[in-house]
Formats: C-alpha cells, structure tokens, sequence
C-alpha cells in the first residue's frame, strides 16, 4: 500500500492529539484524508486547521470513502463496538482509542440508560464488556482487517526500552506496580457511567493494566511461544470527594460532583505463573500528570516515570512568568517548581504508536498493541469493579 488514507471519527481531545502525531510520522505514505463529527463547528475547525480536505456529520459516509484506508475511532466508549463492527465490514483498518469497549448500558431500554447504567450489577458489566471486546476482534478476523488497540503505554519510549532490556536480561518478571493520576478529565461526561463505562479505573487505570499485560504477554512470547495471561484480580474502588472534609471545602482544587463512577480505583492482579501487577488510578491528584510503573525481575530492576519526567525543571516566582507556555497536562499552576514537558506526545507513546500504526496498515503486520490486547484489558477492568463490589477475588472470565 502505497498511501494510506486514514479517516478519523470524532473531533475532540484523542482527536486533536492524532493529528498532531500523525502529523510527526514518518515515511510520507499516509494521509488525513477525511474526518467525521456530529458538531459542525468543531469539524469545521478540525479540517481547517489540519487540513483534511473531506468532512461529514456521518461516519457511515466517511466508511464509505474509497480513500480511506484506516479508520481512527476517537469517539466515546459506548460507540466503539458498532463502529468498529461497522469500519471492518466496510472492509477497513481499525484503530480504536482505550479502553476498547466499555459497559454503557446496552442491555437497557434507551430511556433508562442515562440513570440505571452505573447502577447494572457488574456480573451483568463484565458480561457484556467481555462480549463486546469479543465480537470487536472477531468482526476484525472476519473481514480481514488490522484492529489496532490506542495503548499509547506499549510505545512509550521507556516501555519499549524496558521490554528491550528484559527481553536481553532474561529474567522473570515477578512485580508490577504503576497507575496514573491527575486531577479530573477534560470532560463532564467523565463523571457518568453511561458515557464513561466507569470512572478513573477504565480512564486511567487502562494504561498501567495494558502495560502490565503486554510485557508479560512479551516474555511469555520469548520464552514459551505463549502469552502470560492475568488469571485472577482482586480491587477497590471509591469517591474519594466524598470524605465529608472534602465536602465542606470551598476550593475546587479537589473535582467533584462524580456521579456514578469511582474517581479513585486500585487493583491487585495475578498472572497465570503467580506474578503479581499492583495497579492506581485516581483523579485527586494535584501537581500535574503522573503516568509511572515500576517492574521488578528475577534479576534487574526498571522505574518507568512517562510523567513527570525531570528532562526539564523550572522554577517561576509567579504563575504568569511563563505566560501562556505549555508545561504539563493538568499542571494546576505555573507557580514554583515545574516539570515542563518537552514533548508529551512523545514521552507518553502516542507519536510512535500513531507511526507503529501506520506501519502495521502499510506492511500488512499485527500491531503491537492489537484487538487482543484490548480484550484482555477490559476483562480485567471489568473483573476488578465486580470484585469491588463482592469483596473478594474474582477469577477472569
């Protein structure tokens, strides 16, 4: 293939970060060549300012442009299965941003959705997420297309250089701990299960889960020609704005009003050759992102710091010194000392996924971070807020 046509749904946030890595990756043979969102204005925009010559309201119009080679699903989780069912009869690649599908509620009536979502049993969650991750792969499989799961974690510089590392030392990994945490989403829908399928476990706690997976996926591969699966989980989740302190409070340095979702979530989860990953996520952070995942072997040791990272500090006697200069998702203040990010599409994976996938499309390979993956992950999502619930261990389905 000589140019791929990519086609973009959604022209929001994960929208906006595509296109500025699609922009970096190399070897000239790819192409925004459409884009696809319900909101006129933010379309237009989009367009204008990457210069994506075909729009529409409609992504069904936008499956159907011979063109496009591969479609980028940067759309909300409720949407990514029948839109990935629908990209892959339409006979294209598919990328899919995390988690790859989410439970929202699609065993209820359409008005009861909005309020009774959070409240479905998580057997019934984990019941349907699991089903839907599985036709997502199998609707792939059959029409003979790539679907690609957005991990940005897998492509992270450090995460690659770690599973290079490992692979060299031939040790076992035996523990895993990292999470990721900030002060809340960019977005209200953040808060509600509908839109959401869940709060920072699935938001945030999706990355150091699919890291945890793919290396032990990595060193199984090497050593045996068989992925290391997770078998079992253990977890806890909670509203930690909710403490009444924290109620009184009159800043809102601390994100309330989360509806029905969790904004703190930590996990415990156990692979099939005894090897423990220790997972956080949580939207009470303050200070900016925090992205970070520890892996201890049998005999070496990595510490993984994606955010924040000390190639840069700097220090401002005042929040307006810097002006309107980028310094670090959810930073808060530009007061003090800072860790300015010198390129957090880099650090955080997401140009080099973006260029890994367009690569895997133009060479006919699987991706690193594929359907498989992404299934895996919401098991585990899905398994943890039930063992949340029942108090115990909940083996994997």
């Amino acid at each position: 293939m000589t140019q791929i046509g990519i086609g973009v749904v959604g022209a929001g946030f994960i929208a906006e970060t595509r296109a500025r890595c699609y922009s970096k990756v190399s070897g000239g043979r790819h192409r925004i060549v459409a884009v696809a969102d319900t909101d006129s204005e933010r379309l237009s925009s989009y367009a204008s300012r990457y210069g994506v010559p075909k729009t529409t309201a409609d992504y069904r119009e936008l499956l159907a442009l011979p063109e496009v080679d591969m479609v980028d699903l940067c759309v909300p989780n409720f949407l990514h299965r029948p839109m990935t069912e629908a990209a892959a009869e339409a006979g294209k690649h598919i990328v899919c941003t995390k988690p790859m599908t989410a439970y929202a509620g699609q065993d209820l009536p359409d008005e009861d959705r909005l309020e009774q979502t959070g409240q479905q049993t998580r057997v019934k969650m984990l019941e349907v997420a699991t089903e839907n991750a599985e036709a997502m792969v199998q609707a792939a499989e059959r029409a003979g297309v790539l679907l690609m799961y957005g991990e940005n974690w897998v492509y992270a510089p450090s995460m690659t250089k770690v599973a290079e590392l490992a692979s060299k030392a031939g040790g076992t990994i035996l523990d895993m701990r990292g999470g990721e945490c900030h002060c809340g989403s960019h977005t209200p829908f953040s808060k509600i299960w509908y839109y959401a399928g869940g709060g920072a476990l699935i938001r945030l706690g999706a990355h150091p889960i699919g890291g945890m997976i793919y290396l032990k996926r990595k060193e199984g591969l090497a050593k045996t020609g068989k992925p290391i699966r997770p078998v079992s989980v253990v977890a806890e989740v909670g509203d930690l704005s909710q403490i009444p302190s924290v109620q009184s409070e009159t800043n809102d340095w601390i994100v309330k009003g989360w509806k029905d979702v969790e904004n703190w979530g930590s996990a415990i989860i156990t692979f099939e050759d005894g090897a423990r990953g220790i997972v956080w996520a949580s939207d009470t952070l303050l200070g900016g992102m925090e992205s970070r995942l520890d892996v201890f072997l049998s005999n070496c040791h990595f510490k993984l710091n994606m955010s924040p990272s000390d190639l840069v500090q700097a220090y401002a006697p005042d929040a307006g010194i810097f002006g309107d200069g980028y310094i670090i998702e959810k930073g808060g203040t530009k007061g003090g000392w800072s860790t300015p990010m010198p390129d957090e599409d880099w650090t955080s994976g997401h140009q080099l996924m973006c260029q890994a996938f367009v690569d895997s499309v133009a060479e006919g390979k699987s991706a690193e971070s594929d359907g498989t993956l992404g299934m895996e992950v919401v098991r585990v999502i899905y398994s943890a807020y039930l063992s949340a619930v029942e108090g115990k261990r909940v083996d994997l389905r």
